[in-house]
């Protein structure tokens, strides 16, 4: 069996409509189905402050597959999968078989083999989700594939903003100005807020060093000047710079980083503008944003934590129901 190693770039992989059997990616999703996830996870945010969460998942098996390394996501999965009344399979490529020369595909079928029903996947290649489609009858949800997408996460920043623009007035992300601002170039989470954003209605602006934005990105509209960017906007959602994943110098040096593209109280107070602030984690302060901003009144880093569990069992249940 060949392992299912893609042959696209990310921006290449298609955009499929939802199934409900898998989530790949949020590109091809609608409005629509974009709203499902989030009100459902709404509802068990709701249900759980209640202490009256359903069992949708009792007797279901869902297997956390981490090729890549993860605190928040994993852990996040396995919470919600539990609540749920699922048990999970844990497997991290450290120590496994994949060390030890064996395929991706022969891995995911031989966790499926175990009766798992549902299968949480990261791994660091574009469209590895997408090909082991091809290899499983369980469902697939990505939780990460390299550069290309990482939709639970655009998921929670939907859900963490719309909560935010309801305590200003009205929630809907229609008619909003997103900026999305860092390492764009190698960023899934970026990708995945576009395609949400956009099919909610949102205007996306993307923002950084020149060196770190891709050619191409449709639907987001090019900043390189921060400033310029935010004053048009309701609300920013800083990405890590992901210095792992770059090969070669992409600015000159943190520090210059910070100064151009990092989130301070003074610059925010200079773009005549109250955004809210987000930022997917882990973060970097003193890098994308500063300590003030981070722990400030308009920052929702925290509430994407916590919404993380409620997207990700909106996600499992619907699912779980798309196979049945």
């Amino acid at each position: 069996m060949s392992d299912p190693s893609p042959t696209a770039a990310a921006d290449e992989l298609p955009a499929e409509p939802w199934d409900r059997r898998h989530l790949v990616g949020l590109a091809g999703m609608s409005g629509e189905d974009v709203t499902l996830l989030l009100d459902r996870a709404v509802e068990y945010r709701r249900l759980s402050e209640a202490g009256d969460l359903p069992s949708p998942l009792a007797g279901a098996t869902v297997g956390n597959l981490f090729f890549e390394n993860s605190t928040r996501t994993r852990n996040s999965f396995r919470l919600a999968a539990k609540r749920l009344g699922a048990e999970t399979v844990e497997f991290t490529e450290v120590g496994s078989s994949v060390a030890k020369g064996e395929t991706v595909a022969d891995t995911v079928r031989t966790i499926e083999a175990l009766g798992v029903d549902l299968m949480v996947i990261r791994h660091g290649s574009p469209g590895v989700p997408h090909r082991l489609r091809e290899f499983v009858t369980c469902g697939l949800l990505n939780a990460g594939d390299g550069t290309h997408e990482h939709p639970t996460q655009a998921l929670i920043d939907l859900l963490s903003l719309r909560d935010a623009f309801s305590q200003d007035g009205r929630g809907d992300l229609a008619g909003k100005t997103v900026t999305v601002v860092g390492d764009i170039l190698h960023s899934r989470v970026a990708r995945s807020n576009i395609h949400g954003l956009r099919a909610l209605g949102a205007r996306v602006l993307v923002c950084g060093p020149s060196t770190l934005l891709p050619r191409h990105l449709p639907g987001a509209e090019f900043f390189t000047d921060l400033d310029e960017a935010l004053a048009q906007s309701d609300a920013v959602n800083l990405l890590r710079v992901q210095f792992e994943r770059q090969r070669g110098a992409f600015f000159p040096s943190p520090a210059e980083y910070y100064r151009l593209f990092g989130m301070t109280q003074a610059r925010l107070n200079r773009s005549g503008r109250d955004p809210w602030v987000l930022a997917p984690g882990p973060i970097n302060r003193g890098i994308e944003l500063s300590s003030e901003v981070a722990d400030g009144p308009r920052s929702l880093i925290l509430k994407q934590v916590a919404n993380g569990v409620f997207i990700r069992m909106a996600c499992l249940a619907t699912l779980m129901e798309g196979r049945r």
